[in-house]
């Protein structure tokens, strides 16, 4: 197989999951043979398990002493992110159906990713122990964060959900399983190193199967049919200006706490991340039945490979350009060596 395909076969399998559901929803609906009812809650736990063993918790304590670029990356994901899908929702909410307004304000409030964050800010030659602590905290919070920001907003519109059950099915399905690999962690942690690799294709897997029985059920509802284009559109123009404006916003704020280049290509390849294989399964937790789940996870699922082809351009780019006595980026400015001179910060 090309190496290309290896590389990418996620990325590449994800509208494969989405065809599958239109041509054999049957099978992968909530009360279809696969039982997704119930499997996908079993997968949600195994994908948290896993979690919890092949997270680094040294990096924690590592990467501690960094704290502007930890409160940039961190209120950024949490704080800054969720205003902008705010203030999109409140322009252009009325223009989407109810179900992907909730999509765009559920990827709002997700956690960083992991992986790529750190991969990404090695290719850019940046801090990679401060990427690594970010995208672990970011995801450790993520847990108790994106279920109380989904609960808020949706009741602020009108579309309240009761928080009892879903905290309960959180600390069971994902808190419970993130705390037990953490705990097996100091026993199995060469086990887990060794076998990384092969764990997150299980997972990867895994998250895959729950996109493909959202979709099913999306189409045994026939909201697709409903709306087509009217939904595609719109959510690709929505994810478009969401990513624009975060990895902007990124650059003016990281600029502004004078970080030094390494850490400010750990903030560039962190702060606009948005984390598809937590966001899957929290999705399922949080919406449950939701015949819209499928809507739902929409701008999700097109801001991943956004996030990768465009990102990891630019941290190739910035990697190339660090060994030049002067570099620049072309749509950004170039990052300084050292800290920034306060005549270089955005007014």
């Amino acid at each position: 197989m090309p190496p290309f395909f290896l590389r990418n076969w996620f990325a590449l399998s994800l509208p494969i999951a989405v065809g599958l559901a239109w041509v054999i929803p049957d099978l992968g609906a909530a009360d279809g043979p696969l039982r997704t009812s119930i499997t996908t809650k079993a997968g949600v736990a195994l994908i948290f398990l896993i979690q919890g063993l092949t997270l680094p918790s040294t990096a924690l304590r590592k990467g501690l002493s960094q704290w502007r670029l930890h409160l940039l990356v961190q209120s950024f994901t949490f704080l800054v992110f969720p205003v902008m899908g705010i203030v999109l929702d409140r322009l252009a909410g009325g223009w989407l159906a109810p179900d992907l307004r909730l999509g765009f304000l559920y990827l709002a409030v997700l956690p960083s990713t992991i992986t790529t964050s750190v991969i990404l800010t090695g290719m850019a030659g940046g801090n990679t122990v401060g990427a690594l602590f970010n995208a672990v905290l970011s995801s450790l919070l993520g847990v108790f964060v994106t279920p109380l920001w989904v609960t808020w907003l949706m009741k602020a519109s009108s579309q309240q959900q009761p928080l009892g059950p879903v905290i309960a099915e959180i600390v069971t399905l994902l808190l419970i399983p993130l705390v037990l690999g953490q705990l097996l962690r100091p026993i199995c942690a060469v086990w887990a190193d060794r076998h990384k690799k092969r764990l997150g294709i299980l997972s990867s897997a895994v998250v895959l199967f729950i996109v493909y029985a959202a979709f099913c059920n999306s189409v045994k509802q026939r909201l697709w049919t409903q709306h087509g284009l009217n939904v595609l559109l719109p959510a690709a123009g929505g994810v478009l200006l969401l990513f624009g404006l975060a990895v902007l916003l990124t650059e003016v704020l990281a600029r502004a706490l004078s970080l030094t280049r390494p850490d400010l290509m750990a903030a560039r390849c962190c702060a606009p991340q948005k984390t598809l294989a937590s966001g899957v399964p929290m999705a399922k937790i949080i919406f449950g039945a939701h015949p819209g789940l499928g809507l739902i996870l929409l701008p999700v699922l097109l801001y991943h490979p956004l996030q990768l082809i465009v990102c990891g351009a630019l941290a190739s780019r910035w990697g190339r350009q660090s060994l030049l006595p002067d570099p620049t980026v072309e749509g950004l400015p170039a990052a300084p060596k050292g800290p920034l001179p306060s005549k270089n910060r955005p007014a």
